[in-house]
């Protein structure tokens, strides 16, 4: 592998799925005391979420709270729970780019705008003939950090 041009800062999410996202906010809202910081909504992706935050600032994690709006199509973003995290890149097109040349499989969709409005791209759990590397059972989103999160981390570094 040649040497890595980006860098992974930290986690941007954590989603987390349930066939009733009332559930979810029971533990994570009240009980946990996250805040309630929107709501998402995706017939394509078929989810229905409400977006939880703790931290402050450039270090503020989500934890999205997804049920599927039509239970019997997919995807079926409650299944399986933990449905997956997302890690702040510095530069998504440079890493999107240097992970596929290096044989990783992407889920379908490209980078696009994901549901906190900054660009994403997944990369498939499972990896095939052709594109050998995956996430190894797990969906990871690569989430493009704004420029204060890339700087803050810059400044731990």
């Amino acid at each position: 592998m040649s040497e890595r041009p980006f860098k992974v800062l930290g986690i941007q999410q954590i989603a987390v799925g349930g066939p009733d996202k009332s559930a979810l906010r029971r533990l994570w809202v009240d009980t946990l005391g996250l805040a309630l910081h929107g709501n998402f909504k995706s017939e394509k992706e078929n989810v229905d979420e409400d977006i939880a935050v703790l931290g402050a600032g450039p270090f503020k994690v989500e934890v999205d709270l997804m049920q599927p709006i039509d239970p019997e199509k997919k995807p079926r973003v409650d299944q399986p729970a933990l449905n997956h995290i997302g890690l702040w890149v510095d530069d998504i097109h440079v890493a999107v780019e240097w992970l596929g040349a290096q044989g990783m499989r992407f889920t379908p969709g490209g980078v696009r705008k994901g549901a906190a409005g900054y660009d994403v791209c997944f990369i498939h759990p499972k990896g095939n003939e052709a594109l050998p590397l995956s996430g190894e059972g797990v969906l990871i989103e690569l989430v493009q950090a704004p420029p204060e999160v890339v700087e803050a981390f810059s400044k731990l570094a």
